[in-house]
């Protein structure tokens, strides 16, 4: 049996669906609603546990901000990486959160592949590293975000692949 020829043309034109990838980082939920998603799951975490995963992008060429394509296409992957009870924002210009309903371990394991798969992409001149804070009740959201970039601050000094889990000062 012979199969038809589909000379349709398509239904959107390729230009006008192009600028919605490029938007996919636009559609993430803010930094505000990564704040609104930590304080809600605050008091539960004790039961519960939950970590707060940032990655955050790097750059090792002319310093320009991340092109948006590149930005689209970690989006892509970070969005088809997170499970169903897990939570995707952005927490800056080039700064994913992930909310990860689970155990500090589950974003030990997660995080470095994560990065792994970014630097996958072939991007050139770009990688990331990331920081794990995780909720306690008697914390603040944002606290726990003031954590996590501390982390991430840390982890991008010392280079691409690198996570960092926040720990408490020894005295």
């Amino acid at each position: 049996m012979t199969i038809a020829s589909n000379d349709f043309p398509p239904a959107v034109p390729p230009a006008v669906t192009a600028p919605a990838v490029d938007d996919m980082p636009v559609l993430l939920p803010t930094r505000e609603a990564l704040l609104e998603r930590l304080a809600d799951a605050l008091p539960g975490s004790a039961e519960q546990p939950v970590t707060l995963l940032v990655i955050g992008l790097l750059r090792r060429d002319d310093g320009w901000p991340t092109s948006r394509t590149a930005l689209a296409q970690v989006t892509s992957l970070l969005a088809r990486s997170v499970r169903g009870d897990d939570w995707l924002g952005a927490s800056g210009a080039a700064e994913f959160g992930i909310v990860f309903a689970g155990p500090e371990s589950t974003a030990e394991v997660v995080g470095p592949r994560l990065l792994a798969a970014i630097d996958a992409l072939g991007i050139p001149g770009l990688s990331a590293s990331a920081a794990i804070a995780p909720l306690t009740p008697d914390l603040s959201a944002g606290e726990v975000f003031r954590r996590a970039t501390l982390s991430l601050t840390a982890a991008r000094r010392v280079g691409a692949g690198t996570v960092i889990r926040y720990r408490e000062p020894v005295a």
